[in-house]
């Protein structure tokens, strides 16, 4: 597993290249997951008993609570899957069961491993691939004209080839050699490729009953004979076609769904959003009630229980669950006091200041700026935003941010898209330019937007 090469510092370290700050959520998170390697380390007697540390994150939208999540479990190659709270509601009211959010995290894993395992047969699947298109390009003489060519049919496979096959080997290699050297990327080849197009049984399910839907309709898929259809495509389309036909075949699904339950039973990570959402016992009436029934309905998944997903059993016990949430109205003490004890980690990420705006705008490897340069080159317009011009960006932000609703960093995507509006318009025509944003600039385009209150609520 690759966690074995990353140290909590480590960890931090990688996130760092992508969230600016909140060091506390960064410093949690990367020992709740090197603790997920320890476990796998311990005694096998005691590796059931070493429940995960779930956390919840607290603090104001756009302060990077998903972004972390999301970088941990691309750094860990682990199941990711991000849900909202607040679309579940208690079984019975309208709205999806909470044991859906396992058999989704289920199916990516699957996905993910199936892809793994594409990448490792793609070199023998693509030698196959090869031949198959040769033999289009290239077919075999009937059986009626194979003794008049003189070549061998399946009996005389033992003796000497005639004349006409060597021949026939010689422009195989010849026509081998023009499809890998793209002199044939303009012909068309004439394949069967499998008919997607199923008969379709819509399936009205009730709440709770996705995993019925799914089994009928994959019931209704397997009685109806799988259909091929002729398409006529460019040689390189082809190619590629059969090249995924041939890796499908090589892949072992059963290995395949073994390995992708077990990745999410052991490093599988749901990050719940919204859970501020459906906290809030206040009153014993009205929408409440379904809040607190989304926690007990949550309760036996974040505890441990057993899932049944359409690839088999799933248990929960050692996913992680990472929830967050603005929790400006209610707190996480508001939650009923069983789900608190299931999340024992709790940490608070700070609402971003001006320099942090300007960190985020400049360092992180997807720096916003560097994404908007990059993107007017394509056009061939060479884009600089200065120094001054990125503190101004973002002492702009900071002071909208303070005036309106605080939406942390994605207010800089509104600021910066209102900026460069006029750039982003006019770029195909000013290819070849050099375009310096300074301060200046950005107080022409922003600044009375930002003076004006009303304007600002609607377009910053």
């Amino acid at each position: 597993m690759t966690m074995q090469r990353y140290t909590p510092k480590q960890i931090v370290s990688e996130l760092d290249k992508y969230i600016i700050g909140q060091h506390a959520a960064k410093k949690a998170v990367a020992v709740a997951l090197r603790n997920r390697w320890r476990r796998q380390q311990v005694p096998v007697e005691l590796q059931d008993e070493i429940a995960p540390k779930n956390i919840i994150m607290i603090g104001p939208t756009g302060v990077g609570k998903t972004e972390i999540a999301r970088r941990l479990a691309k750094l860990a190659q682990a199941p990711f899957l991000k849900v909202e709270a607040s679309k579940y509601t208690e079984v019975g009211y309208v709205g999806r069961d909470v044991e859906s959010m396992i058999r989704d995290l289920t199916e990516l894993a699957v996905n993910m491993i199936k892809e793994e395992e594409k990448q490792s047969v793609q070199a023998r699947a693509r030698e196959v691939a090869e031949e198959r298109l040769l033999d289009l390009l290239l077919p075999p003489p009937p059986p009626a004209r194979r003794a008049e060519e003189g070549v061998p049919g399946p009996a005389q496979e033992g003796g000497d080839a005639s004349g006409v096959g060597e021949s026939r080997k010689e422009t195989r290699e010849k026509i081998r050699r023009f499809l890998k050297e793209g002199r044939l990327d303009e012909r068309f080849v004439e394949l069967e490729v499998a008919d997607t197009k199923i008969p379709i049984v819509e399936i009205f399910s009730g709440s709770g009953m996705e995993e019925m839907d799914v089994q009928i309709k994959d019931m209704f898929g397997n009685l109806f004979p799988k259909r091929r259809k002729r398409r006529k495509v460019k040689v390189p389309e082809a190619m590629e076609i059969l090249v995924q036909e041939e890796a499908q075949r090589l892949i072992d699904m059963d290995r395949v769904t073994k390995d992708a339950l077990d990745r999410v039973q052991h490093s599988g990570i749901v990050f719940l959003d919204e859970l501020d959402k459906v906290a809030g016992r206040e009153h014993a009436q009205g929408p409440d009630v379904s809040r607190e029934g989304v926690q007990r309905d949550l309760l036996p998944i974040v505890e441990g229980s057993t899932v049944n997903t359409k690839y088999g059993m799933v248990r929960t016990d050692h996913i992680l669950f990472i929830a967050a949430g603005a929790f400006h109205v209610t707190k996480p003490s508001d939650l009923i006091p069983e789900l608190q004890g299931r999340f024992p980690i709790r940490v608070e990420l700070k609402s971003l200041t001006a320099d942090d705006f300007v960190r985020i705008l400049t360092e992180p490897q997807n720096a916003l700026v560097r994404q908007y340069v990059e993107m007017m080159k394509t056009e061939g317009v060479a884009l600089e935003i200065d120094a001054k011009a990125i503190r101004r960006i973002a002492d702009l932000a900071q002071e909208v941010n303070s005036r309106t609703e605080d939406i942390g960093a994605r207010r800089l995507y509104t600021i910066m898209e209102r900026l460069l509006e006029d750039i982003s318009f006019e770029a195909p025509e000013r290819s070849g330019e050099s375009i310096v944003v300074d301060a200046g600039y950005v107080d022409r385009k922003l600044d009375q937007l930002v003076k004006d209150q009303d304007l600002s609520r609607y377009i910053l």
